[in-house]
């Protein structure tokens, strides 16, 4: 299993390649966006918002109307769901999806402090604030013993913020045994998390 890098966001079309379990675009989110995300998370404020988006085309950014609406005041709102919009059609495009399920969570804790395997076929994520997903390369644990083994501190990897990832899970066909193996990192006291993630429903 191999991943792949890139500055532009054609590297995500890598994620359909056998053999390939994580493409990611190591995008620099612009300014604006990046301080939307940061003074949203200096709320202190929970924040869990999940919804099923229906495309019905591809071709035009998917209506997020009400998604943050309690933040309609904060500076960069509109650019943020702009974002938000774009990522969502260009991973449905990429699949050809016509429902994505759709999550957006501030955490101020490990959601899945242990290494694991997604059982999805292909899962976006993008922290846009806050430390990123961490992620082994193959061989760097034995699969077989997830719940119990721990990996050397120097095999793991961590995406950065901003940055957008596709992970291919378990269920992707051909891909038993290949789910990238990952986690959230943990949080140091008061650290906190904004994290997108869209699913393929069907």
């Amino acid at each position: 299993m191999r991943q792949a890098f890139g500055e532009t966001p054609q590297v995500l079309t890598e994620a359909l390649q056998d053999g390939v379990n994580l493409a990611v675009w190591q995008r620099r989110l612009p300014v604006q966006i990046e301080d939307f995300a940061r003074l949203l998370l200096s709320l202190n404020q929970p924040l869990g918002e999940s919804r099923v988006i229906e495309l019905d085309d591809q071709h035009q950014l998917p209506d997020l109307n009400g998604l943050l609406g309690g933040y309609a005041d904060l500076e960069g709102q509109r650019a943020f769901l702009i974002d938000v919009a774009w990522l969502v059609s260009a991973y449905a495009c990429l699949l050809d999806a016509r429902r994505v399920g759709l999550r957006l969570q501030v955490l101020s804790s490990a959601m899945c402090p242990r290494f694991h395997v997604d059982h999805v076929p292909l899962r976006l994520l993008s922290t846009y604030a806050g430390p990123g997903s961490e992620w082994l390369e193959e061989g760097a644990i034995d699969r077989s013993q997830l719940a119990r083994e721990q990996p050397d501190a120097s095999a793991v990897r961590q995406l950065g913020s901003g940055e957008v990832a596709l992970l291919k899970g378990e269920k992707w066909l051909g891909n038993q045994g290949g789910g990238l193996v990952h986690r959230s990192p943990a949080l140091l006291n008061g650290e906190r998390r904004l994290i997108l993630s869209l699913d393929w429903m069907a």
